[in-house]
């Protein structure tokens, strides 16, 4: 298999690592009620939300790495590098936010760095 973005694919595989890495390390205080302030609570939450993130984001990452075109076009190439800031500041963002609530604000960079990728995969079309 050849791909045309193999940091991307890489990159996926980590994070898809880290999500079951991290799955486990907070897993192991999961059956504790009080846990981070009780299953409903934000800093919960947000924790959940930035492991979630790093198996969903690998994986659109991976799916990016062998689904692109051989000839690939500039869009698709800026793609490639807005799909790994994203995924990577996603779930870093969620993480500092659980932490120190005024880290939410930081959350344009995952959010708009995703939905550039999607529209310039749209505009560098289908393989």
């Amino acid at each position: 298999m050849a791909t045309i973005h193999p940091l991307n694919w890489y990159a996926g595989w980590t994070l898809i690592l880290a999500a079951f890495l991290t799955g486990a390390g907070i897993g192991l205080f999961f059956h504790r009620e009080d846990f981070w302030g009780g299953y409903t609570s934000f800093r919960r939450r947000l924790v959940r939300l930035g492991h979630i993130a790093f198996a969903a984001l690998g994986a659109l990452n991976v799916l990016f790495s062998i689904a692109t075109p051989d000839e690939a076009s500039a869009s698709i190439h800026v793609a490639s590098v807005l799909l790994l800031i994203g995924a990577i500041s996603m779930s870093t963002i969620c993480f500092l936010t659980a932490w120190r609530e005024s880290f939410r604000r930081l959350f344009f960079i995952p959010a708009t760095s995703l939905m550039l990728a999607v529209v310039l995969v749209l505009v560098g079309g289908a393989p």
